[in-house]
């Protein structure tokens, strides 16, 4: 089962310290600025595939985007996107296979959980989690919505 799940974004802290720490390393977070949008489809592209790009590219239509990207040495090594596949949905994200376990995702992830919460969604949904399950619980509090899979992706092509 790839079930949704579900964020109280009025639980979440003001802070992220990931985000801090990773500062701290040379690894900034940032919003999107539309004139990099080409080059963090083409990221996307590369690692993840044409479907993640597909989805991002709608998070990065709307003003301000709704993607935020992980830089070393003006490198992109990680992105996660909002307001995507659906409004009030986390995702697609995804960090580079080398840059797995440090932090980046745990990062991106509440970078786009806060600027939710700004946006004033009250609740996120990341969609269709699958083996992630752990990692939203234990990172964001995330609980599993029953009888949500397949949810919104039913109607996929």
């Amino acid at each position: 089962m790839v079930a949704d799940m579900l964020v109280k974004l009025y639980d979440m802290g003001e802070d992220i310290p990931e985000a801090r720490d990773l500062y701290g390393k040379g690894v900034r977070i940032v919003r999107v600025l539309p004139p990099d949008n080409h080059k963090i489809l083409t990221f996307i592209r590369e690692h993840f595939g044409e479907g993640w790009a597909s989805e991002c590219a709608v998070a990065l239509s709307r003003s301000p985007t709704g993607c935020y990207i992980a830089i070393e040495e003006h490198e992109v090594v990680g992105f996660a996107c909002y307001d995507a596949t659906a409004r009030g949905f986390f995702g697609p994200t995804g960090v580079r296979e080398d840059r797995r376990g440090q932090g980046i995702g745990t990062a991106l992830l509440k970078s786009c959980m806060h600027a939710m919460r700004a946006d004033g969604y009250g609740y996120a949904i990341i969609g269709a989690v699958g083996d992630a399950r752990p990692f939203y619980e234990k990172t964001v509090g995330a609980t599993v919505i029953e009888g949500s899979s397949p949810g919104v992706y039913s109607a996929m092509v």
